[in-house]
């Protein structure tokens, strides 16, 4: 309890993160780009400061919740980053969802002054982060995540060292494929039931409990048949996780055929102005195909 956190990124998913870890009672450094996003934690007794440098030259551990690769590499390695505020030892936690191969830069940087890092992205969207219930997955070594597991157990319900440094954004990358393709299999069989006159309540009542059922499931079929696109998790988040997925893929020369496919539905719905809803409105998408609404 005696190390000095420091919290880079207070946005939809880090500000709820940073204020479980200053209700715990830690020392808590904060820094974002919007002085709004500052003055709700400085209410509660955090310290605000002046960059991300800055919040890390006042903390033992500094994590890091931005939107995405280039994010992550201008907070932590970029100018006035944390790469300059950290000392010997210390330990930086990028907590964000990005490209496994930036994770592995970021690291080799770190480390070559003698800075520890894991990359730990999360899963669970921002009623997990409120609740402090997220899943995360690390990339790291067994010191190194063992020192960050104390404000794991703060965050989240769940963590798991995945392998080697990287090894945590790859896990996320699987999780996000796998999530997208499970809301547009639901999306397709809601519409289906719809067309076909069945109360599509009734289909996921009766369908919850069976080998169909599963988490993805019960927190979306009833924002899709109650209409209801307020996010949890956006559209353009989720974009981003599945360009970085096929990114991946790419590099490493394996062809992903739903992924590419939820690609080119993702990208659809960003060019229809859905970015900003929540990724069960992947509904969206196959009503327009079939002229069908999904409703009680």
């Amino acid at each position: 309890m005696n190390k000095k956190i420091g919290f880079v990124g207070l946005g939809i998913m880090g500000k709820p993160m940073a204020i479980n870890i200053k209700n715990a009672g830690y020392e808590l450094s904060v820094f974002d780009r919007h002085k709004e996003n500052i003055e709700d934690l400085t209410k509660i007794g955090a310290i605000a400061r002046s960059s991300p440098a800055d919040t890390a030259r006042n903390s033992d551990i500094t994590i890091t919740m931005v939107q995405d690769s280039p994010q992550s590499l201008e907070v932590i390695t970029g100018n006035n980053g944390i790469i300059e505020g950290a000392s010997v030892n210390d330990l930086v936690i990028d907590m964000s969802s990005i490209e496994p191969e930036i994770s592995k830069s970021i690291a080799k940087k770190l480390l070559d002054k003698k800075i520890n890092f894991i990359d730990a992205p999360v899963s669970g969207g921002e009623p997990f982060a409120i609740s402090g219930d997220l899943a995360i997955m690390a990339g790291g070594n067994t010191k190194d995540f063992d020192n960050a597991k104390p404000i794991f157990d703060i965050v989240g319900k769940s963590s798991v060292l995945c392998g080697d440094h990287g090894a945590g954004n790859v896990t996320k990358l699987a999780n996000q494929i796998i999530v997208a393709a499970n809301i547009h299999a639901l999306s397709e069989a809601l519409v289906l039931a719809t067309k076909a006159g069945v109360n599509p309540e009734i289909i996921f009542e009766a369908i919850k409990g069976g080998l169909a059922g599963s988490n993805v499931m019960n927190a979306k079929a009833p924002m899709m048949f109650n209409r209801n696109f307020d996010p949890g998790f956006r559209i353009e988040l989720h974009y981003k996780d599945i360009n970085n997925a096929m990114s991946t893929a790419k590099s490493l020369g394996v062809p992903l055929q739903v992924t590419a496919n939820l690609q080119q539905i993702l990208s659809s719905l960003m060019q229809s102005g859905k970015g900003k809803n929540d990724h069960s409105a992947i509904l969206h998408y196959v009503e327009s195909l079939s002229g069908v609404e999904v409703k009680k």
